[in-house]
């Protein structure tokens, strides 16, 4: 119940707040990313799989869709099964996975022949969203895991 929550949280203040701010260079900081990497921290590879699947499923299809149903259902289980495995600690996780889901989802865009993906848009738009989540990554991780038990890894 509470994963859910924080994941609808996450897409709503996604679509009706962060994507609307003005921020520089055009970016904005990926919210939905970030909550199922929290949950994937606490939760383990198999819940953040799931997780990361309905949240992706939820971001696939809340207007404004340009993509197609399905792309980032893919890009998040993956995202959310790489943070449950932990690699490495909470911080180098949730900066991986950081890392990794915009280029993921551009490969996969590339794949299926999205026009949106450009050499331009790898230079200079994924960068500056990267940087805005990276920046608001330390908050969005304390508000979904305070008061929780410390994230367990897999030996």
């Amino acid at each position: 119940m509470i994963v859910g929550l924080c994941v609808l949280a996450a897409v709503l203040l996604q679509v009706m707040l962060v994507n609307r701010l003005g921020l520089p260079g055009g970016g904005a900081p990926d919210l939905v990313l970030l909550a199922v990497v929290a949950m994937a921290l606490l939760r383990g590879p198999v819940a953040g799989t799931v997780i990361g699947f309905c949240a992706g499923l939820l971001v696939d299809v809340v207007p404004p869709t340009a993509h197609l149903v399905g792309q980032y259902a893919f890009v998040f289980a993956l995202v959310g099964y790489v943070a449950g495995r932990g690699v490495g600690g909470a911080a180098t996780t949730v900066v991986l996975c950081v890392l990794m889901a915009p280029l993921v989802a551009a490969a996969l865009g590339g794949l299926i022949a999205d026009p949106r993906v450009t050499l331009s848009t790898l230079t200079d738009q994924v960068p500056v969203t990267v940087v805005y989540t990276l920046i608001v990554s330390p908050l969005v991780i304390w508000l979904v895991t305070r008061d929780r038990p410390q994230p367990r890894f897999p030996q």
